[in-house]
C-alpha cells in the first residue's frame, strides 16, 4: 500500500523546509514590593495636614545636612550665612537660610475649604486646566510648624517648585517680610540600593579553569551573576472602550506582536526575549460612557437603587480587558497597575484592581491570603518592584500630570526628574492630588532610590538619565499612552537601554 506522500500530486504531503527550533520566553527575577499598600482597618477619620508633618520630618535631616554642607562657607557682603530653626526665626537684613515646606498660593488653584464654604460636599473633579497663571500672580511660600513667609527672588523663575515639596533656602528678609533668595537646595537622590539587594540572581554554573585528570570530574562554579538579558515590556492608556474604540485594530496588532504571531522566525525570536508585561494605567476608556439625558435625568433617579444607576454602566470595555489579558497570561507575566480612568479607588494610593473585574484572567492571579504574586499581577498606582535585581518605581501618570497644572513648563521628564531630587514622588497629595490621610508614615516620601522610574498614561514618549551625588544613577522613562500614540517602550533588563515601538496600521 503506498504511503500518501509518494503519490505524485497529492494535497496531502510532509511539509518542506526545515522545522524551526521552538522558542520559549525568557524568564525574569520579578519581587514585588507593597509599599503603598493599604491595611484593612485604614479608616478616613484623621486629619490630612499630619501627612506634611510627617514629610518635613522624614525628609528635613537629610536636607538640612546637604544645605549645611553646601552653605557653610558662603560669605555675602562680609556676612556669613546662619542657619535659622525655624521660619519665625527669620531678621530683616540678616544672610541666613531655612528649610520648609512649599505652599503655591495660586488663584486657579481648587480650594476644598471654599468648597466647604458654599456647602458643596462632594469636590469638583480635577479639571485638565493649569493652576498657574502667567501673570505672576502666583505666591511662592515656605512653611514649618511655627509659620509661614513668602519666598520672591529672581532664582525661583529657574526651578520647578510644587506644593509639598521639601527644601532649604538662603537669602534675607526684606522691608515688606518677603525672603529675598539667593540660593536653593533639595534633598536630592536618596540613596540608591545595589543591585540584587531583595532578590537573589539565577546562579549559572560555567566548567572550572583549575587543571585536573581525565578521570576527575569537572569542578562547576559559579559563574558572574546577571539577569535573564531579557526585556521589560511598558505600556499604558490601553482605553478599552464600549462602543468600539478607534484604535482596536492596534489593539489586535499589539495582541499579536506581543504573543509573536504573524511574524517571521526571526522577529519572533526577539519577541522571546520580552520577559514581562507592565500596563501603566487608563486600561480602560472613559469616553465611551453612557451619556445621561438632561430630559430624562428625573426618570434615571427614579431608576437608582441604593444611590446606583445600573442603565448608566457599561461593563464591555472591562470585558475586553479581560480577554486581551487572558490572551497574553498563558505566555507572559503582566503587572497590572490602575490609572485615573480604572475601576479602582481614586484617592492615592490607588490599590489594586480586583481580580474579580477578571473572570477569564483571575486564574492567573494569587489567591487572597498569599503572600506571593501571581503570573497577574494586580498592583497598586504607585507600585515599586525589583525587575532583574534592579528597584523599580511606577506611577499611572496621575502625579506628573498634577505637577505639569503648577509650572509653566510642558517637560515632563523635567517634572519626574524634579520628584526625585525633591525624595517625593507625589508632593502635591493631599492638596489638589486626592490622597489618603495617612498620620503613622508617608509612603510618598523616596527612602530609597529606584534604578528604574516609569510613569504612565504621558502626552509623549521620553527618557533619559540622571545622576546624583553619590554615583546613583536612575533612568526615567515617560511612558505614552497607546490610544493617543499607539507606542510601547521596551527596556533592556541587564543595560536599562530603552526602545520605542510603534504599532501602526498605515
Amino acid at each position: 500500500m503506498s504511503q500518501l506522500n509518494e503519490i505524485q500530486g497529492n494535497l496531502l504531503r510532509n511539509p518542506t523546509g526545515k522545522a524551526e527550533d521552538e522558542l520559549e520566553r525568557t524568564a525574569s527575577e520579578y519581587t514585588p514590593l507593597h509599599s503603598f499598600k493599604l491595611d484593612k482597618e485604614k479608616s478616613y477619620q484623621q486629619q490630612f495636614a499630619d501627612m506634611y508633618f510627617l514629610r518635613l520630618t522624614k525628609i528635613k535631616p537629610a536636607l538640612e545636612e546637604r544645605a549645611s554642607e553646601a552653605w557653610r562657607h558662603t560669605i555675602i557682603g562680609d556676612e556669613p550665612a546662619q542657619k535659622a530653626q525655624r521660619v519665625l526665626d527669620i531678621r530683616q537684613g540678616e544672610l541666613c537660610w531655612v528649610s520648609g515646606t512649599v505652599y503655591m498660593d495660586m488663584a486657579l488653584k481648587p480650594d476644598i475649604l471654599e468648597d466647604v464654604s458654599k456647602d458643596r460636599w462632594i469636590s469638583a473633579p480635577i479639571s485638565n486646566t493649569k493652576y498657574y497663571a502667567d501673570d505672576g500672580s502666583d505666591a511662592v511660600t515656605l512653611e514649618d510648624e511655627s509659620g509661614r513667609i513668602r519666598l520672591v527672588g529672581d532664582f525661583l523663575k529657574n526651578v520647578i517648585l510644587v506644593t509639598g515639596c521639601i527644601v532649604a533656602v538662603m537669602g534675607t528678609e526684606n522691608i515688606d517680610g518677603e525672603l529675598e533668595v539667593v540660593d536653593l537646595k533639595f534633598p536630592d537622590l536618596p540613596p540608591q540600593p545595589e543591585r540584587w539587594a531583595i532578590s537573589q540572581p539565577p546562579v549559572t554554573k560555567g566548567k572550572s579553569h583549575s587543571k585536573k585528570s581525565k578521570n576527575e570530574d569537572e569542578e562547576m562554579v559559579d559563574a558572574p551573576r546577571k539577569g535573564s538579558g531579557g526585556k521589560i515590556a511598558i505600556v499604558s492608556g490601553l482605553g478599552f472602550s464600549g462602543q468600539g474604540a478607534s484604535h482596536g485594530l492596534e489593539l489586535n496588532l499589539l495582541l499579536e506582536y506581543l504573543l509573536g504571531e504573524a511574524l517571521d522566525p526571526t522577529a519572533q525570536r526577539e519577541l522571546s526575549q520580552i520577559s514581562r508585561l507592565i500596563i501603566a494605567g487608563n486600561s480602560i476608556s472613559l469616553e465611551e460612557r453612557i451619556p445621561i439625558d438632561e430630559d430624562s435625568a428625573e426618570k434615571k433617579t427614579d431608576q437608582k437603587k441604593y444611590g446606583y444607576d445600573s442603565s448608566s454602566y457599561n461593563a464591555l470595555p472591562s470585558q475586553l480587558l479581560d480577554e486581551f489579558l487572558s490572551a497574553l497570561l498563558p505566555t507572559i507575566p503582566i503587572t497590572l497597575l490602575p490609572g485615573a480612568q480604572d475601576p479602582a479607588n481614586t484617592s492615592y494610593p490607588q490599590q489594586p484592581i480586583h481580580p474579580a473585574m477578571f473572570p477569564l484572567s483571575r486564574a492567573y492571579t494569587a489567591p487572597p491570603a498569599s503572600t506571593e504574586s501571581g503570573w497577574l499581577d494586580t498592583v497598586t498606582n504607585p507600585w515599586e518592584g525589583e525587575i532583574d535585581g534592579w528597584r523599580v518605581l511606577g506611577t499611572g501618570g496621575q502625579n506628573i500630570d498634577d505637577i505639569f497644572r503648577y509650572v509653566g513648563s510642558n517637560d515632563r521628564l523635567g517634572m519626574m526628574e524634579a520628584t526625585c531630587r525633591w525624595r517625593c514622588c507625589a508632593p502635591t497629595a493631599p492638596d489638589t492630588l486626592w490622597a489618603y490621610p495617612f498620620q503613622d508614615d508617608d509612603p510618598f516620601v523616596m527612602h530609597q532610590c529606584p534604578h528604574l522610574y516609569l510613569v504612565g498614561c504621558q502626552p509623549e514618549f521620553g527618557t533619559k538619565v540622571i545622576q546624583g551625588e553619590d554615583k546613583q544613577v536612575v533612568r526615567l522613562i515617560a511612558v505614552p499612552s497607546f490610544s493617543a500614540t499607539g507606542e510601547i517602550v521596551l527596556v533592556d533588563s541587564e543595560t536599562l537601554g530603552v526602545s520605542k515601538v510603534k504599532i501602526t496600521t498605515g
